[in-house]
Protein backbone atom coordinates (compact mmCIF):
# COMPACT_ATOMS: atom_id res chain seq x y z
CA UNK A 1 0.00 0.00 0.00
CA UNK A 2 2.78 2.32 0.70
CA UNK A 3 3.56 2.44 -3.23
CA UNK A 4 0.31 3.91 -3.88
CA UNK A 5 -0.12 7.40 -3.85
CA UNK A 6 -2.60 10.09 -4.59
CA UNK A 7 -6.40 9.41 -5.76
CA UNK A 8 -5.01 5.58 -6.77
CA UNK A 9 -4.43 4.56 -3.15
CA UNK A 10 -7.96 5.48 -2.34
CA UNK A 11 -9.78 4.20 -5.44
CA UNK A 12 -7.72 0.69 -4.40
CA UNK A 13 -8.79 1.15 -0.66
CA UNK A 14 -12.60 1.70 -2.12
CA UNK A 15 -12.83 -1.30 -4.48
CA UNK A 16 -11.34 -3.15 -1.68
CA UNK A 17 -14.03 -2.31 1.08
CA UNK A 18 -16.78 -3.03 -1.70
CA UNK A 19 -15.43 -6.15 -1.80
CA UNK A 20 -15.15 -6.98 1.54
CA UNK A 21 -19.01 -5.80 2.32
CA UNK A 22 -20.26 -7.95 -0.29
CA UNK A 23 -18.44 -10.87 0.89
CA UNK A 24 -19.16 -10.37 4.66
CA UNK A 25 -22.52 -8.74 5.17
CA UNK A 26 -25.20 -11.28 3.74
CA UNK A 27 -23.31 -13.52 6.46
CA UNK A 28 -23.67 -10.86 9.02
CA UNK A 29 -26.99 -10.20 7.91
CA UNK A 30 -28.35 -13.72 8.80
CA UNK A 31 -26.82 -13.53 12.15
CA UNK A 32 -28.29 -10.66 12.92
CA UNK A 33 -31.27 -13.17 11.53
CA UNK A 34 -30.98 -15.25 13.85
CA UNK A 35 -30.88 -13.57 16.85
CA UNK A 36 -33.66 -11.30 16.30
CA UNK A 37 -36.38 -14.34 15.24
CA UNK A 38 -34.60 -16.56 17.99
CA UNK A 39 -34.74 -19.16 14.82
CA UNK A 40 -32.99 -21.78 17.53
CA UNK A 41 -36.11 -22.33 19.86
CA UNK A 42 -38.17 -24.33 17.22
CA UNK A 43 -35.35 -26.49 15.69
CA UNK A 44 -35.40 -29.42 18.20
CA UNK A 45 -39.27 -30.29 16.77
CA UNK A 46 -38.66 -29.65 13.02
CA UNK A 47 -36.49 -31.43 10.65
CA UNK A 48 -33.31 -30.14 11.78
CA UNK A 49 -31.69 -32.90 14.31
CA UNK A 50 -32.84 -35.28 11.44
CA UNK A 51 -30.65 -33.12 8.96
CA UNK A 52 -28.21 -32.92 10.79
CA UNK A 53 -27.66 -36.73 11.97
CA UNK A 54 -27.82 -37.76 8.48
CA UNK A 55 -25.26 -34.58 7.08
CA UNK A 56 -22.78 -35.97 10.17
CA UNK A 57 -22.91 -39.54 9.57
CA UNK A 58 -23.01 -39.75 5.57
CA UNK A 59 -20.00 -36.74 5.48
CA UNK A 60 -18.14 -39.55 7.96
CA UNK A 61 -18.28 -42.10 5.78
CA UNK A 62 -17.43 -40.01 2.84
CA UNK A 63 -14.46 -39.27 4.36
CA UNK A 64 -13.08 -42.65 5.27
CA UNK A 65 -13.72 -43.61 1.86
CA UNK A 66 -12.02 -40.80 0.43
CA UNK A 67 -8.74 -41.76 2.82
CA UNK A 68 -8.92 -45.56 1.64
CA UNK A 69 -9.17 -44.91 -2.24
CA UNK A 70 -7.80 -41.20 -2.65
CA UNK A 71 -4.86 -41.33 -0.67
CA UNK A 72 -3.39 -43.97 -3.10
CA UNK A 73 -3.97 -42.24 -6.08
CA UNK A 74 -2.33 -39.17 -4.96
CA UNK A 75 0.79 -40.97 -4.05
CA UNK A 76 0.61 -42.01 -7.37
CA UNK A 77 -0.11 -39.26 -9.09
CA UNK A 78 2.86 -37.43 -7.17
CA UNK A 79 5.34 -39.88 -8.28
CA UNK A 80 4.13 -40.73 -11.88
CA UNK A 81 5.67 -38.74 -14.30
CA UNK A 82 4.56 -37.92 -18.08
CA UNK A 83 1.53 -36.38 -19.60
CA UNK A 84 -0.35 -39.49 -18.51
CA UNK A 85 -0.97 -38.08 -14.94
CA UNK A 86 -1.23 -34.70 -15.81
CA UNK A 87 -4.18 -36.02 -17.92
CA UNK A 88 -5.89 -38.13 -15.46
CA UNK A 89 -5.05 -35.31 -13.02
CA UNK A 90 -7.23 -32.98 -14.87
CA UNK A 91 -9.90 -35.51 -15.18
CA UNK A 92 -10.10 -36.47 -11.50
CA UNK A 93 -10.24 -32.61 -10.40
CA UNK A 94 -12.51 -32.02 -13.15
CA UNK A 95 -15.89 -32.54 -10.36
CA UNK A 96 -14.34 -29.05 -8.43
CA UNK A 97 -15.76 -27.02 -11.61
CA UNK A 98 -18.08 -29.00 -12.82
CA UNK A 99 -21.83 -27.23 -12.28
CA UNK A 100 -23.71 -29.24 -9.32
CA UNK A 101 -26.62 -29.93 -11.51
CA UNK A 102 -24.23 -31.73 -13.96
CA UNK A 103 -22.38 -33.50 -11.37
CA UNK A 104 -25.73 -35.70 -10.24
CA UNK A 105 -26.96 -35.88 -13.86
CA UNK A 106 -23.23 -38.00 -14.69
CA UNK A 107 -23.80 -39.85 -11.63
CA UNK A 108 -27.54 -40.81 -12.20
CA UNK A 109 -26.99 -41.91 -15.73
CA UNK A 110 -24.17 -43.31 -14.59
CA UNK A 111 -25.15 -45.78 -11.25
CA UNK A 112 -29.60 -44.94 -11.97
CA UNK A 113 -32.09 -47.61 -13.01
CA UNK A 114 -31.32 -46.73 -16.49
CA UNK A 115 -27.70 -45.75 -16.48
CA UNK A 116 -24.68 -47.34 -17.65
CA UNK A 117 -24.15 -49.56 -14.71
CA UNK A 118 -27.87 -49.96 -14.14
CA UNK A 119 -28.25 -53.10 -15.42
CA UNK A 120 -25.35 -54.84 -13.88
CA UNK A 121 -26.34 -53.28 -10.43
CA UNK A 122 -29.64 -54.52 -11.05
CA UNK A 123 -29.04 -58.04 -11.80
CA UNK A 124 -26.83 -57.67 -8.37
CA UNK A 125 -30.38 -56.78 -6.87
CA UNK A 126 -28.44 -53.05 -5.71
CA UNK A 127 -30.17 -49.30 -5.94
CA UNK A 128 -28.24 -46.70 -5.61
CA UNK A 129 -30.16 -43.97 -6.36
CA UNK A 130 -32.17 -41.59 -4.17
CA UNK A 131 -31.09 -43.86 -1.28
CA UNK A 132 -28.72 -42.33 1.43
CA UNK A 133 -25.87 -44.49 -0.50
CA UNK A 134 -26.37 -41.80 -3.21
CA UNK A 135 -26.05 -38.90 -1.23
CA UNK A 136 -22.71 -40.26 -0.04
CA UNK A 137 -21.21 -41.06 -3.41
CA UNK A 138 -22.52 -37.52 -4.67
CA UNK A 139 -20.53 -35.88 -1.52
CA UNK A 140 -17.68 -38.17 -2.64
CA UNK A 141 -17.71 -37.20 -6.27
CA UNK A 142 -17.72 -33.32 -5.42
CA UNK A 143 -15.49 -33.51 -2.33
CA UNK A 144 -12.95 -36.21 -2.78
CA UNK A 145 -10.43 -34.23 -5.84
CA UNK A 146 -10.16 -31.56 -2.98
CA UNK A 147 -8.62 -33.54 -1.00
CA UNK A 148 -6.59 -35.71 -3.62
CA UNK A 149 -5.03 -32.25 -5.08
CA UNK A 150 -3.94 -31.49 -1.25
CA UNK A 151 -2.43 -34.79 -0.65
CA UNK A 152 -0.63 -34.99 -4.25
CA UNK A 153 1.18 -31.77 -3.57
CA UNK A 154 1.72 -32.87 0.00
CA UNK A 155 3.37 -36.45 -1.38
CA UNK A 156 5.16 -34.62 -4.43
CA UNK A 157 6.50 -32.24 -1.60
CA UNK A 158 8.42 -34.69 0.38
CA UNK A 159 12.25 -34.99 -0.33
CA UNK A 160 13.32 -37.52 -2.65
CA UNK A 161 16.90 -37.34 -0.62
CA UNK A 162 14.93 -38.42 2.28
CA UNK A 163 13.43 -41.41 0.29
CA UNK A 164 16.28 -42.56 -1.04
CA UNK A 165 17.98 -42.55 2.00
CA UNK A 166 15.65 -44.18 3.59
CA UNK A 167 15.82 -47.07 1.00
CA UNK A 168 19.72 -46.82 1.83
CA UNK A 169 18.99 -47.87 5.14
CA UNK A 170 17.10 -51.00 4.22
CA UNK A 171 13.01 -49.63 4.82
CA UNK A 172 10.57 -51.10 2.94
CA UNK A 173 8.05 -49.40 0.52
CA UNK A 174 5.22 -49.97 3.73
CA UNK A 175 8.06 -48.85 5.81
CA UNK A 176 9.30 -45.53 3.94
CA UNK A 177 5.60 -44.20 3.48
CA UNK A 178 4.26 -44.85 6.70
CA UNK A 179 7.27 -43.56 8.54
CA UNK A 180 8.97 -40.85 6.31
CA UNK A 181 6.24 -39.98 3.81
CA UNK A 182 2.89 -39.99 5.14
CA UNK A 183 4.55 -37.62 8.33
CA UNK A 184 6.38 -35.67 6.48
CA UNK A 185 3.04 -35.04 3.86
CA UNK A 186 0.59 -34.78 6.81
CA UNK A 187 0.29 -30.99 6.85
CA UNK A 188 -0.76 -31.06 3.39
CA UNK A 189 -2.94 -33.83 3.59
CA UNK A 190 -5.33 -32.49 6.84
CA UNK A 191 -5.58 -29.22 5.35
CA UNK A 192 -7.45 -31.02 2.31
CA UNK A 193 -9.05 -33.71 4.15
CA UNK A 194 -10.84 -30.75 5.96
CA UNK A 195 -11.84 -28.60 3.25
CA UNK A 196 -13.09 -32.10 1.80
CA UNK A 197 -15.30 -32.58 4.38
CA UNK A 198 -16.38 -29.28 4.51
CA UNK A 199 -17.27 -29.21 0.87
CA UNK A 200 -19.50 -32.15 1.43
CA UNK A 201 -21.17 -31.15 4.01
CA UNK A 202 -22.00 -28.15 1.80
CA UNK A 203 -23.36 -30.53 -1.22
CA UNK A 204 -26.10 -29.43 -2.55
CA UNK A 205 -26.56 -30.23 -6.60
CA UNK A 206 -25.37 -33.53 -7.12
CA UNK A 207 -27.38 -34.91 -4.36
CA UNK A 208 -30.69 -33.56 -4.93
CA UNK A 209 -30.48 -35.32 -8.56
CA UNK A 210 -29.24 -38.63 -7.82
CA UNK A 211 -30.49 -38.64 -4.16
CA UNK A 212 -33.28 -36.63 -3.80
CA UNK A 213 -34.60 -35.02 -0.68
CA UNK A 214 -36.20 -37.52 1.55
CA UNK A 215 -36.29 -36.51 5.69
CA UNK A 216 -34.11 -38.87 7.40
CA UNK A 217 -33.01 -41.05 4.44
CA UNK A 218 -31.41 -38.48 1.98
CA UNK A 219 -32.15 -34.99 3.37
CA UNK A 220 -29.07 -33.51 4.27
CA UNK A 221 -28.48 -29.95 6.19
CA UNK A 222 -28.29 -27.92 2.30
CA UNK A 223 -31.34 -29.62 1.16
CA UNK A 224 -33.22 -28.77 3.75
CA UNK A 225 -33.18 -25.54 3.56
CA UNK A 226 -34.09 -25.59 0.33
CA UNK A 227 -37.18 -27.59 1.16
CA UNK A 228 -38.06 -25.18 3.91
CA UNK A 229 -37.24 -21.97 3.05
CA UNK A 230 -40.75 -20.92 2.04
CA UNK A 231 -42.85 -22.36 4.98
CA UNK A 232 -40.09 -22.39 7.85
CA UNK A 233 -37.63 -19.46 7.35
CA UNK A 234 -36.43 -19.86 10.82
CA UNK A 235 -35.06 -23.38 10.33
CA UNK A 236 -33.99 -22.91 7.16
CA UNK A 237 -31.94 -19.78 8.35
CA UNK A 238 -31.03 -21.84 11.96
CA UNK A 239 -29.49 -24.95 9.56
CA UNK A 240 -27.61 -22.15 7.33
CA UNK A 241 -25.92 -20.44 10.24
CA UNK A 242 -24.86 -23.81 11.49
CA UNK A 243 -23.38 -24.65 7.96
CA UNK A 244 -21.46 -21.48 7.99
CA UNK A 245 -20.19 -22.34 11.58
CA UNK A 246 -19.13 -25.61 10.61
CA UNK A 247 -17.54 -24.09 7.28
CA UNK A 248 -15.66 -21.38 9.18
CA UNK A 249 -14.05 -23.67 11.66
CA UNK A 250 -13.20 -26.08 8.61
CA UNK A 251 -11.30 -23.44 7.19
CA UNK A 252 -9.47 -21.84 9.80
CA UNK A 253 -7.79 -25.51 10.72
CA UNK A 254 -7.39 -25.91 7.25
CA UNK A 255 -5.32 -22.27 6.78
CA UNK A 256 -3.61 -23.55 10.11
CA UNK A 257 -2.24 -26.69 8.94
CA UNK A 258 -1.26 -25.04 5.50
CA UNK A 259 0.59 -23.05 7.61
CA UNK A 260 4.40 -23.91 6.83
CA UNK A 261 7.81 -22.82 9.50
CA UNK A 262 8.09 -19.54 7.51
CA UNK A 263 4.80 -18.22 7.62
CA UNK A 264 4.91 -18.47 11.54
CA UNK A 265 7.87 -16.24 11.59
Amino acid sequence: MDRLTGGLRWIVKGAALIALLFLTLPIVALVIRVVQNQAWQDAPASAVPDAIWLSFVTTSITVVITLAFGTPLAYLLAHWRGRLPRLISVLVELPIVLPPAVAGLALLITFGRRGLLGGVLSAADISLAFTTAAVIMAQAFVAAPFYIRAAQVGFAGVPRDLEDAARVDGAGDATLFLYITLPLASRALGAGLVLMWARALGEFGATILFAGSLQGRTQTMPLLIYNVIERDIDAAIWTGLLLIGVALVALVISHLLGRTDSDAL
